[in-house]
This record gives C-alpha cells, structure tokens and sequence, in this order.
C-alpha cells in the first residue's frame, strides 16, 4: 500500500459517541422524580456550553445543596462521563446512563431500563 493509500485511509476513521435516546431522557425523568425525596432537584438535557468546547449534548443535574448544576453527564466515546459540575473535575466514566446517574443518586435499581 503507497503512503498516499494509507493518509487516504487514516482520514475516514470517525470517532464513536453516544447519543441521547428516548429511553434515556425517560429513565432520566423516573430517576429525577424518584430521587426527589433524595434532593435532586431538576435536570436538563441540552448542547449548549459555556467553555470554548465543542458542543455535545449532555445532562446537567441540580441537587437541593447547590443553585448551580451539581453534575454533568455527557457522551465520551462508548461510555458515559460523570463531571462534578461545580468543580469541573471530572469523577468517572460508565458503561451506561443509567450507571452515570446512579453514582448521583441510586434511587432506581441500576439497570431498570428497557432495551433500545
């Protein structure tokens, strides 16, 4: 294979990324009202950011401590990054969203989702 061949090659990977599903945003909405007793206040997922990042749609969650978002969940490749929010200090990536928001709060059993 010529160099040319393989930089033509190179140039197609494309990178992975989770997406927020339907079944997501449902499992978010049962979680957040479930852990209200447990001071989880309110959650919104959106694509805007204030840094110079790209924008990914991502979850902010607001607990009863804090006026500000506490935590956010975003997409980073096949799994799901938990970012201590006010800290910006990013704590761990999981498997899955439902995993994500049961480090938060485990107020569903983790994994009570149905399949996409």
């Amino acid at each position: 294979m010529s160099t040319m061949e393989q930089r033509d090659f190179s140039n197609k990977v494309v990178s992975l990324r989770q997406g927020f599903l339907p079944r997501h945003r449902e499992y978010l909405m049962r979680w957040l009202q479930a852990g209200a007793c447990m001071g989880l206040c309110d959650a919104d997922i959106t694509s805007h950011n204030e840094h110079d990042e790209p924008d990914i749609e991502h979850v902010l969650v607001w607990v009863r401590e804090n006026a500000n978002p506490a935590y956010m969940i975003r997409p980073e490749g096949m799994g799901w990054m938990l970012i201590d929010q006010i800290r910006n200090h990013p704590l761990a990536t999981y498997r899955s969203f439902e995993a994500a928001l049961h480090a938060i709060r485990p107020v569903l059993a983790c994994g009570a989702t149905a399949a996409a």
